[in-house]
């Protein structure tokens, strides 16, 4: 290995090192921004079930593999001597990170898209972390609640503007990529995470399709609005059950239903899944969202 590349490797593993003290879940990435760990089941046929996230116990399972213990990121970077870099998962305690990836090579004005949106639904984004990357952009990072899953997505929030949410991750300031190097922003090394602004956080959990028809387990309040919502709850698959939760709470606090809607949502929840105190409090926090007390 070149001794610029060593290099490369031990200052990613020192800025990795010190993120993990911040509490921030890392794992090593190549120079293309990749997990710089291969999976190990990559030679095997596809799982007729759920897919290995690290219960075989070994290395090469992207971002589930991210870990705070300064031990286990020494082994992932002594297992990957050719990393330059570092990830950072999002979604995770403490912090529950979102990323906010302001694009630049779209050709899209992301910025002036991202103060439009903040215009528009009247929030502002808070002093926070903000790293520049190599090509000109900007991730910002923000937190979001706990009991609130922010998928991933790529310019469905406006064109240039991805989101990194929980099972994404965020390439850390001191990684170095074929295109450059991540540097934190002057004047945001000091800040931690800022918490998403409560209209954004609600543009970040929108529906993932439209709510099918389903058995209906208590007769929900009045209205084919309401009846709507618990259906949507209703058709939630594993992994959606909380976002559409959330989503449903704060539509129905938004039409002024959200009261009654209180224990017909919490079956509907439990239904596909959810505990009781899950769902209660997911939807405590999109009351506390939609600035109404729950």
């Amino acid at each position: 290995m070149a001794t610029t590349d060593r290099q490369a490797t031990t200052l990613a593993l020192a800025h990795a090192l010190s993120a993990a003290e911040r509490g921030l879940a890392v794992i090593p990435l190549s120079r293309t921004k990749l997990p710089a760990l291969r999976s190990p089941h990559r030679d095997e046929p596809d799982p007729a079930g759920p897919r290995c996230h690290g219960e075989c116990g070994r290395f090469g399972h992207g971002v589930y593999d991210a870990s705070t213990d300064p031990p286990r990121i020494r082994e992932l970077f002594a297992a990957a001597p050719w990393a330059t870099g570092y990830g950072i998962a999002c979604g995770l305690p403490p912090y529950h990170l979102i990323g906010v990836d302001l694009d630049t090579k779209s050709g899209t004005d992301s910025s002036t898209a991202l103060r439009e949106l903040a215009l528009r639904h009247l929030f502002t984004i808070p002093e926070t972390v903000v790293v520049r990357t190599p090509s000109g952009g900007r991730h910002l990072w923000l937190t979001g609640p706990p009991d609130i899953v922010v998928p991933n997505s790529a310019g469905r929030l406006a064109p240039g503007i991805d989101i990194r949410g929980a099972g994404g991750y965020l390439v850390g300031p001191g990684s170095r990529t074929e295109h450059g190097v991540y540097t934190t922003a002057p004047g945001t090394t000091h800040l931690t995470p800022a918490p998403c602004p409560p209209s954004l956080l609600r543009l970040l959990v929108p529906p993932l399709r439209p709510p099918h028809p389903a058995p209906i387990p208590a007769s929900p309040a009045p209205g084919d609005h309401g009846r709507g919502l618990v259906q949507f709850v209703l058709s939630a698959h594993e992994g959606q059950r909380n976002t559409r939760l959330f989503w449903a709470a704060c539509r129905a606090y938004e039409n002024g239903i959200g009261p009654a809607l209180v224990d017909p949502l919490t079956e509907a929840a439990l239904n596909t899944g959810l505990s009781e105190r899950e769902a209660r409090a997911t939807i405590a926090s999109a009351a506390r969202m939609t600035g109404h007390q729950p």
